[in-house]
Parts: C-alpha cells; sequence; structure tokens
C-alpha cells in the first residue's frame, strides 16, 4: 500500500501514456487524428502502478486512468483503456494478485476508456456501464474534434449491465457504487466511490491540472461539467483520495481548482459571445490566459480549449 497523502500522491508526474500523449499537441498540417497517435503511444508505454488505500490501485498508462479495486476472490475495474495495452495491463493486473478480474465498469463511452473492453470481456469479466454509453459503443460514432469516426464495439464487449441511476457492488468489505450523472463531459458520464477506502474515481468528469476535452458533439458542455462538479465536492471528503480520467492522483482541494478554472473560463466565453465575437475572435481573446500556466500543457492546448467552451458554451 502507498501510505504517502493524497496531497502527496497528487504531485506525482503525470506518466506513461499521458507523457506520451503530449507528443500529439501539435496537431498540425499533417492533420493525423490524436485517437492514432495516442493508440501508437499506447502501444508500447509503460504501465505505472500507483496504489492509493486499502487494495484499491490506478494503472496509468493506457490511454484513460484505470482503476483495480483487489480482494480475496477476484478484481474489480473501473474502465478499461486502449486494447493495445493488453499485455503491460495484464502483466499489471497479475503483479496485484492471482485473483481474477471479475467485475468492470466504464465511466463513460470513449474508446480510452472502453477499448479493452473486448479483451476483458473474453475473459468473463461481467461489463457494466449507462445506457449511453452501451448505445454509443454498439454504433458508430463520429467525433470531428478528432477527426476520427469509432466502429462500434464487437458485441460480447458491449456493456451487459445497466447502470441505471446507480448500482452497488461489494467485494472483500469494499462497497463500489457506481452513479451516473447528467451530460457533462458526455451524455454517457458516471463516477465511482468505494467506501469505507475513501476513494473516488471521476473519470472524465475530471482532468487534474491540464485542460479536459468536452464531447459537446455527443452530449457535453462545459457548464454541464461545472454543474455536475458543484454537485459532486460536497460529497468528496478532505482526506478523500481523488481520481481523475487523466492526471495524477489528487483530492479535493485539486476538483475544486479544476472546477473554478471551467466557471471562469466559461463566464469569460459566454460575455464574449454575449458581446458578438465570432469563434475566431473569442479563441483570439485568449479567455483561458489565467489558467493556461497550470492547466494548458497537455494534448487541449489554450487554443483548443478555449474553441471547446466556445462552442459547449449558449
Amino acid at each position: 500500500m502507498d501510505h504517502r497523502s493524497p496531497a502527496r500522491l497528487a504531485r506525482r508526474a503525470v506518466t506513461g501514456a499521458s507523457l506520451a500523449v503530449l507528443s500529439v499537441c501539435a496537431w498540425g498540417a499533417d492533420r493525423v487524428s490524436p485517437v492514432i497517435k495516442i493508440n501508437e503511444e499506447a502501444a508500447k508505454a509503460p504501465i505505472e502502478t500507483v496504489s492509493v488505500r486499502d487494495g484499491v490501485s490506478v494503472l496509468m498508462g493506457s490511454g484513460g486512468n484505470i482503476g483495480v479495486v483487489t480482494g480475496r476472490d477476484g478484481k474489480f475495474m473501473i474502465d478499461a483503456g486502449i486494447a493495445v495495452s493488453r499485455p503491460r495491463v495484464e502483466a499489471a493486473l497479475n503483479a496485484l494478485g492471482p485473483q481474477p478480474v471479475r467485475y468492470l465498469v466504464n465511466t463513460h463511452y470513449h474508446w480510452d476508456h472502453t477499448d479493452g473492453n473486448s479483451w476483458l470481456a473474453g475473459k468473463g469479466v461481467q461489463v457494466a456501464a449507462t445506457s449511453g454509453t452501451i448505445k454509443r459503443v454498439s454504433q458508430t460514432t463520429r467525433v470531428d474534434d478528432w477527426d476520427f469516426t469509432f466502429k462500434p464495439l464487437p458485441k460480447a464487449a458491449v456493456p451487459g449491465t445497466v447502470v441505471e441511476s446507480s448500482k452497488r457492488w461489494t467485494l472483500d468489505g469494499q462497497t463500489i457504487t457506481a452513479t451516473k450523472v447528467v451530460p457533462s463531459h458526455t451524455d454517457t458520464d458516471l463516477y465511482v466511490t468505494i467506501q469505507p477506502a475513501d476513494v473516488i474515481f471521476l473519470g472524465d468528469l475530471f482532468w487534474n491540472g491540464v485542460y479536459p476535452f468536452i464531447d459537446n458533439e455527443n452530449g457535453g458542455g462545459i457548464d454541464g461539467m461545472v454543474r455536475v462538479l458543484d454537485r459532486i465536492l460536497p460529497t468528496i471528503g478532505d482526506k478523500t483520495v481523488v481520481v481523475p480520467g487523466h492526471g495524477p492522483v489528487g483530492n479535493k482541494a485539486d476538483v475544486k481548482d479544476f472546477r473554478d478554472m471551467l466557471a471562469g473560463i466559461r463566464d469569460k466565453v459566454a460575455a464574449l459571445k454575449k458581446e458578438g465575437k465570432s469563434r475566431d475572435e473569442v479563441i483570439a481573446a485568449k479567455p483561458t490566459a489565467a489558467w493556461d500556466a497550470k492547466y494548458g500543457h497537455f494534448v487541449i492546448d489554450p487554443d483548443f480549449f478555449a474553441r471547446i467552451a466556445y462552442d459547449g458554451t449558449p
């Protein structure tokens, strides 16, 4: 077990595929989709295991962060990563103990959280998700912001258990609860709490220390992100370990800072739009400037995030 405090864990460097994905920031004249570049990096990136508390671990390096709760009789996973990472993810899972993976919950439909469903379902793992995730991974989905069209997952990889509003599992004394939220990052999101370990996995509702991607084309929006975080923040304790979809393990203060960044940029963009400024004019006005030093160094750079905020702000 990692006995460092959540605050110290929050200062860990972004590792594995998270570091590798920095290489896609310069999405320039070649117009190669970030999805292709991220997959290429995930195919070779190492997996780092961070043990956070009471049998709860995070695997970093396969696109989105992967959660693992290890009990005497089995493992419970939160998100499945990218399929090309399978050999290294399997090795990391085996290093946590010989117990088989019995359950998996997808926090939302994006491929870097669901692509690994195929090999896990093939091993008999029971997969759960919201009805929105089930719908989107069952059909062809276009994301213009990534210049990529996602094919449906194989039928066997589509989650078979629906999280209607919330669903609970018990594993070796830990209660694992998945809770569906209103449209925010996408229209398919949920988050997962683990008690009494006092750990929360927010999926892509929270990106620690970097600007997030918000899927405006598929039900997401910056205002929805703020509203959902406003609902979740009061439930997070000062000692709760908070795991983001991307970035290092954090705590309540990190989530609050992330929420305030989103709200601040949303309000600036809304004011500029009210003045009648076009998207290009809003981007040129640098509405993210006050937050760029902290959040502007990942695949979603300041101009990209200003565009996302513009497209998602009424």
